[in-house]
């Protein structure tokens, strides 16, 4: 168990493995500003304890994946993205991470589903139509 956090009560199971990042990101994309982690323990359930909430956060921000800004004593944090926008960071993420980038995107599409691989060329082909971005 982590420190600071509570002992689950009778009848209330451990979350599993980056579940509660998980809980916590919900709760920031849902919210329409950015959140300090007192607010953002108001909108957890599980009798979490304000330095839980702290940790994790500070890990999501180490992680790249919000944004913080200083208000009074605590910081005020924003996820950087959209789910879409998080799920395509990791992406990126791991494609980066892998040590031939060609053979691993080669790869990507290969195993795409028929319905995927027309999507990924119809999103290609918008991405390079004449005014769009094919600055790359």
């Amino acid at each position: 168990m982590g420190r600071g956090e509570r002992a689950p009560t009778p009848g209330q199971e451990r979350r599993p493995s980056g579940a509660l990042e998980a809980e916590i990101l919900a709760a920031l994309q849902a919210a329409p500003h950015p959140l300090t982690p007192a607010e953002v323990l108001e909108r957890l359930s599980g009798g979490l304890s304000y330095s839980t909430v702290v940790t994790i956060l500070t890990r999501l921000y180490e992680k790249n994946v919000l944004t913080r800004d200083k208000q009074g004593r605590a910081f005020a944090y924003a996820p950087v993205a959209d789910p879409s926008g998080l799920t395509a960071r990791r992406m990126h993420q791991v494609m980066d991470s892998g040590p031939d980038r060609e053979t691993v995107l080669a790869r990507f599409v290969n195993d795409l589903s028929d319905h995927d691989e027309l999507l990924l060329l119809r999103l290609l082909a918008a991405d390079l139509a004449p005014g769009q971005r094919g600055d790359r």
